[in-house]
């Protein structure tokens, strides 16, 4: 949903930088030469994407969740599209998206409020819209369904299950991202397992159930996409997959204050290791700005974090989690894998 140029540089070079970023905003001179040598570099990116099976079992996952919408598409798309794509497409997609009221020029570091205002003004006052100019942003409809693409010649199986999820400013957002954290990652790289406050790498670690798994909490603006991610052994999947589904009703129904306490400890903990040096922190302010019109407090979202109960996951899952059809995408030997309707039926306890 949201695309960023940045630059980063000395304290004494913010204006020749915030120069060069207006420029290539308004400015681009999309030579015929250098639009065929990008398409190339873009289909070579294709083929490494295509090589991160991660990367393609969340693009299945989002094609199969969103199906036909926006949101269902990959982010290169497809390769006809970069075979075909020409000057005036680009400058077309340039005049209808890089409007003033969808950019934010965020800093952070050696610079100043007031200066890159006055750099705003100098270098971005020239661009101009109006409310009619501005892009609706379709509604992006979830389907419940899954896609499986079956290759028995792969050592492990790569597999993300998920639900709909909230959007950005969704008031659920902050308990899924706590339960989401609760549920946690685990790689058997890792040490004590056995010991990890997550009982499911807990169980991972035991009964070595899977290589790894990692949750995720996905937020587009108006929809987003709650689940796990998982690698593991072809025979080892269904017995994985049950004990996930044990792990997300086990949210709705008998989640345990103490378990709510440390994910947020742990939650919060993350946030700020993830604001931690100038680059992440440009890019949080830039994105909170387009998502919630301003930059929400480092205080105020500790605060939020804070005031969630248990009852509050508990409600919150039982909203997104109880008895709702999920999403599904497999690559590899997924034979052993639950069909959809097991799958559906472990999404609530009698």
């Amino acid at each position: 949903e949201q695309t960023v140029f940045y630059a980063k540089c000395l304290a004494n070079d913010v204006s020749a930088a915030v120069e060069i970023l207006a420029d290539i905003i308004q400015n681009s001179s999309l030579a015929e030469p250098e639009i065929e040598r990008e398409r190339g570099v873009i289909l070579r990116e294709m083929q490494d994407v295509e090589s991160n099976l991660q990367e393609v079992v969340f693009d299945h996952l989002h094609a199969t969740a969103f199906q036909g919408t926006p949101l269902g598409q990959t982010i290169l798309g497809p390769t006809k599209n970069i075979k075909k794509i020409s000057k005036s497409d680009l400058q077309q997609y340039i005049k209808t998206h890089y409007q003033p009221a969808r950019i934010v020029l965020s800093g952070a570091g050696g610079t100043q409020h007031g200066k890159l205002v006055d750099l705003a003004n100098k270098h971005l006052g020239g661009l101009k819209n109006t409310a009619m100019d501005i892009p609706e942003i379709t509604p992006c409809r979830y389907t419940g369904s899954e896609i499986r693409v079956r290759d028995d010649s792969m050592p492990l199986a790569h597999v993300a299950i998920a639900v709909e999820g909230a959007g950005w400013t969704d008031a659920d957002n902050i308990p899924l991202m706590v339960a989401n954290t609760l549920i946690g990652a685990w790689d058997r790289s890792q040490g004590g397992g056995a010991n990890n406050a997550s009982y499911l790498a807990r169980a991972a670690a035991s009964a070595n159930l899977c290589h790894s798994f990692q949750s995720f909490n996905t937020c587009y603006k108006d929809t987003g996409l709650w689940g796990i991610y998982f690698v593991a052994e072809p025979m080892q999947l269904d017995d994985f997959l049950y004990n996930v589904q044990k792990e997300w009703m086990k949210l709705c129904t008998t989640v345990t204050e103490g378990e709510v306490e440390r994910a947020k400890n742990l939650l919060k903990t993350n946030m700020l290791l993830q604001l931690d040096g100038t680059t992440p922190v440009c890019e949080d302010i830039g994105r909170q700005i387009l998502c919630y019109n301003r930059r929400i407090p480092i205080h105020e979202l500790d605060a939020r974090i804070d005031a969630v109960s248990v009852s509050n996951i508990r409600d919150v899952c039982y909203k997104y989690l109880f008895d709702k059809c999920p999403a599904v995408a497999a690559v590899g030997p997924t034979e052993g894998l639950p069909d959809y309707s097991r799958i559906r039926a472990g999404m609530y306890w009698l």
